[in-house]
């Protein structure tokens, strides 16, 4: 085994993979009889994978390193995407292998610069463990005064799994919850050794039912692209498109802007946000959003 391996965590993640897919998936005949196990069974996967049930078998179990054509031949039977493919990898030892990091992030001056630029978007900066690094004032105005958590504890998942705000402000606050515990994954991947996320898990584990299930589920994903509906107090429902851009000198560090289509509702009540908000520097001043305007109907 390489010291960066982690052969049990491999292994939880096979089996939480093969119990998703059914025979008729992989191309396999149907089953009529009852199974005993969701999903495929060992042995099925590897005849897939042309490796015999006990390689495989001891592979879940811990008990070997696979090689590089093992998995990706596991890649290609579990149906993994690119995503699960760096986890597995990781996992296994086979990455690059950065050493980790436990200097307390700073946004970057660049970064900063641009948030200071930026009034009629709402933006954050997120760093290791989706940290909240720094924000402008609109994002504050949509989301939360950030600048009223302790430093320590300024961090999106921990927010949005323990601030019952945030489960009213997204619509659909399960999918951004999984989808958050799913970025965590793959942070824990890249560095699991790191005791701050290890806590982080251990908090939100201890205080949530639905983290500790998706956290065994072993889904991972990255950090991308998509839409959200936010139902804000002030300004009513909104429908923001959501980017997020890597920094080139800190690839840990990510900027993620909030937008909506020009001349849309969300668009014109994204302005009268900003009309109502701060917009000076984006430092870590308080922030409160206007509380005396009537909400506002798309």
């Amino acid at each position: 085994m390489t010291s960066n391996a982690h052969p049990e965590e491999l292994g939880a993640f096979l089996r939480a993979r093969r119990a998703e897919l059914s025979p008729r998936t992989v191309g396999l005949p149907a089953d009529t009889g009852r199974r005993r196990v969701a999903g495929l069974r060992r042995e099925e996967v590897a005849q897939l994978a042309a490796i015999s049930t006990d390689y495989y078998t001891r592979l879940e179990q811990g008990r070997i390193q696979a090689s590089a054509p093992v998995l990706d031949a596991l890649t290609r039977v579990l149906h993994l995407d690119d995503d699960q493919r760096d986890y597995m990898l990781g996992l296994a030892g086979r990455p690059d292998n950065r050493p980790p990091r436990r200097t307390l992030q700073k946004v970057q001056p660049r970064l900063r610069r641009l948030l200071d630029d930026l009034n009629t978007t709402p933006a954050i900066v997120l760093g290791r463990r989706m940290d909240i690094l720094a924000w402008n004032p609109l994002a504050a105005a949509l989301v939360a005064d950030f600048s009223e958590i302790p430093e320590k504890q300024r961090n999106y998942i921990r927010l949005v799994f323990t601030d019952p705000r945030m489960r009213e402000l997204y619509a659909d606050w399960e999918s951004v919850a999984h989808t958050c515990v799913a970025q965590l994954r793959m942070e824990a991947a890249r560095d699991p050794g790191n005791p701050r996320l290890a806590a982080l898990v251990g908090e939100l584990s201890l205080q949530d039912a639905d983290f500790r299930r998706w956290w065994a589920a072993h889904h991972v994903a990255v950090r991308g692209i998509g839409t959200k509906t936010l139902r804000h107090p002030v300004v009513g429902d909104l429908t923001l498109d959501w980017d997020t851009l890597a920094s080139t000198t800190d690839t840990d560090q990510q900027l993620v802007l909030w937008t909506a289509e020009p001349g849309t509702p969300t668009h014109d009540a994204l302005r009268i946000l900003a009309s109502w908000t701060d917009t000076g520097p984006a430092r870590d001043a308080p922030h409160r959003p206007p509380s005396t305007p009537a909400r506002l109907e798309p």
